[in-house]
């Protein structure tokens, strides 16, 4: 069993990455990939902790990118996975990722600015102290639950932080195009994640958007994750092999930041097999 999908408290998970190797030698995966937001931090700090326990570490990162639909129109969110089998990526490509840090702080920033004017008593060096480089919305979220303007963490994006509600703002994202290109250039394989988040909202467009991103340059398709159920799992295989297209798979852990969700396990609805990391390094190569 493997989990190629997972996130460190270097980006908005709650489990530093020595404990994330220790957890997932406890629990007998195989492989691990650490896939933290726009960051490796998370990956360079566990590297010494799975090389001294053996533990078979991957490379990884999750872009969040957008597809512009219409120069008025808000682009949807699409997050892409970069697997990096071979080596970790370059020094340019950790410089382009310092550039999305300080886009995530700017939006960062308007958004206390937004929660204060709705007289929400959030700032962001609190906000920062909880997320440091990598702080975002999840990290708002706990704020305002700890200081009482939410009774849960869910209510938070409810009520005021996902895209429909009313302290959103936008982010400087790559577009899609962009970053695919970026994660190949750096030597990865990028990956579309959690395809169902795209699926479900929009059936009938997403085959021809997923040909799309195929032609862009995307070289595979995360087909096992937590949100999938098992007829989700037939249809992202079958897309997988009809526009030729590898399979990757993780749980998405973030520790406690998403309760119940367990590591190799998801919510007991996930078992990655080895063979799909053999099938990636054999793609790879």
């Amino acid at each position: 069993m493997i989990d190629l999908h997972t996130h460190t408290d270097e980006s908005d998970g709650t489990t530093p990455p020595s404990q994330l190797v220790e957890a997932a030698v406890r629990i007998g995966l195989e492989a691990l990939g650490i896939t933290d937001h726009d960051t490796l931090a998370g990956y360079d700090a566990a590297v010494p902790a799975a090389r001294s326990a053996g533990l078979d570490l991957i490379c990884g990162i999750e872009l969040s990118t957008k597809r512009k639909r219409a120069a008025a129109a808000r682009g949807r969110s699409i997050h892409v996975l970069g697997y990096f089998l071979s080596a970790p990526p370059p020094n340019d490509f950790r410089a382009w990722l310092e550039a999305l840090r300080l886009a995530r702080r700017d939006r960062n920033r308007r958004l206390a600015d937004r929660l204060q004017a709705l007289h929400i008593d959030v700032t962001l060096p609190e906000v920062e102290r909880m997320g440091r480089s990598q702080a975002g919305r999840p990290h708002f979220a706990k704020v305002m639950l700890q200081k009482g303007y939410v009774s849960t963490l869910q209510e938070a994006f409810d009520r005021y932080l996902d895209e429909s509600a009313q302290a959103y703002v936008e982010r400087d994202e790559p577009e899609l195009e962009a970053g695919i290109a970026k994660i190949r250039e750096a030597g990865g394989l990028p990956s579309l994640a959690h395809p169902v988040r795209l699926s479900r909202r929009h059936p009938a467009a997403f085959e021809k958007d997923l040909a799309d991103m195929r032609d862009m340059g995307l070289g595979a398709i995360e087909v096992y994750h937590s949100d999938h159920l098992p007829t989700d799992v037939e249809l992202f295989l079958s897309l997988a092999n009809r526009y030729g297209l590898a399979v990757t798979g993780g749980t998405d852990y973030h520790g406690d930041n998403k309760p119940g969700l367990e590591l190799g396990t998801g919510y007991g609805n996930v078992s990655v097999p080895r063979q799909v990391l053999d099938a990636l390094r054999v793609r790879c190569r």
